[in-house]
């Protein structure tokens, strides 16, 4: 009977999570629950998460910050589970969206709305702390890096405000400085760059075109609003894009995928006066054209997601005037994520944009 009620016990405090092996290496393991280890901390039952591609980044060794043993992940939507005695604004059985920014409210970059480089949290999860592909998660700073959410609201749309949307709007559109009339190219047409398509939109700018070697990719962004799309695999891109931009290039050009071939595009269709705004991350170094662009009055910008915008793009979704649940393509469950990252990993053969992991 002792035994029994041993194995009972360490059950209990066991999940399912999938961790970091390095470089090109994952696995599905059983690891210990957490626990709260400050009073500000929280508990979080995951009930749906993702695979971003700053996740297959870590796993190319792009990101150094991350070491091997760490449970991945930084999107999703849960349930509190437990709270920490300093944790006034959230309580247990709550339904909330983790964002992937945490944020102590209170430290010199916080004041300046600068979350990502809190001196306590920024982007953590999954990277410097343990992540959200796990039955359970450890959220730090809880009042100020959760955000309730009514128990009705669709959980698939809720997990794409945890990340790709904020970024493509904050990195790409407000960095960007999209505005009514502009002439904007979106290069990527992948989540974040589709999440980018998708919140320019609420500024009107008269054209906006995605560029990408997926064709399936571009029929998406032209369902998505796009006005045109251009198929960048037989190098005629440039010139495509200043054709259909009046010889002059484009107001805004936004990076949305982490290699020099598209941050050199950029630089060879912005028009003068415009914004190259980055979002991709970047692995090795580009190259920058200053004997090209050091009289063209152009801005390049680099960020990363303060998730500023999350409660105002909760609101903009709520009233049904963005969907991003069309972002979603694949469901898998937690013990088949393996699978949901060959999915999402081989988009070019499967058509993924993001996937689903329920726990």
């Amino acid at each position: 009977m002792g035994s029994f009620v041993h194995a009972v016990v360490v059950m209990a405090t066991m999940m399912t999570a999938l961790v970091y092996g390095g470089p090109g290496k994952r696995s599905l393991e059983q690891r210990a629950r957490p626990e709260i280890r400050v009073p500000t901390d929280a508990i979080v039952r995951m009930v749906e998460t993702s695979i971003c591609g700053t996740d297959l980044h870590i796993l190319k060794g792009d990101v150094l910050t991350c070491n091997p043993g760490r449970i991945l992940g930084h999107e999703g939507v849960g349930i509190v589970e437990e709270i920490g005695a300093a944790v006034t604004t959230l309580r247990v059985g709550e339904r909330v969206l983790i964002s992937c920014i945490t944020s102590c409210g209170k430290c010199v970059y916080c004041r300046r709305l600068m979350f990502s480089h809190c001196t306590t949290g920024g982007w953590i999860l999954g990277n410097i702390i343990d992540g959200t592909q796990a039955a359970f998660v450890r959220i730090p700073h809880a009042d100020t890096s959760l955000y309730p959410l009514e128990a009705d609201v669709d959980g698939d749309a809720m997990v794409m405000l945890s990340d790709i949307l904020p970024t493509g709007f904050e990195c790409g559109v407000l960095k960007g400085k999209v505005e009514p009339g502009s002439t904007v190219a979106i290069v990527g047409a992948g989540p974040v760059g589709l999440a980018a398509l998708l919140t320019a939109q609420l500024f009107s700018p008269a054209d906006v075109f995605v560029i990408d070697v997926d064709a399936h990719r571009l029929e998406v962004a032209k369902s998505f609003g796009a006005t045109g799309v251009i198929n960048s695999s037989d190098d005629t891109a440039r010139d495509t894009v200043m054709r259909l931009a009046g010889n002059r290039g484009v107001d805004v050009a936004i990076e949305a995928v982490g290699i020099p071939a598209t941050f050199e595009l950029c630089q060879a269709i912005i028009a003068p006066g415009g914004v190259i705004a980055n979002i991709g991350v970047h692995g090795v170094k580009v190259g920058l054209h200053l004997e090209q662009l050091w009289d063209r009055n152009i801005t390049i910008t680099t960020r990363l997601v303060d998730t500023t915008s999350t409660q105002m793009l909760l609101d903009v979704v709520r009233a049904r005037k963005i969907d991003p649940k069309r972002l979603v393509t694949h469901h898998f469950e937690l013990a088949n994520i393996e699978s949901a990252y060959n999915t999402f990993g081989d988009a070019q053969r499967t058509g993924a944009l993001k996937v689903i992991v329920e726990a």
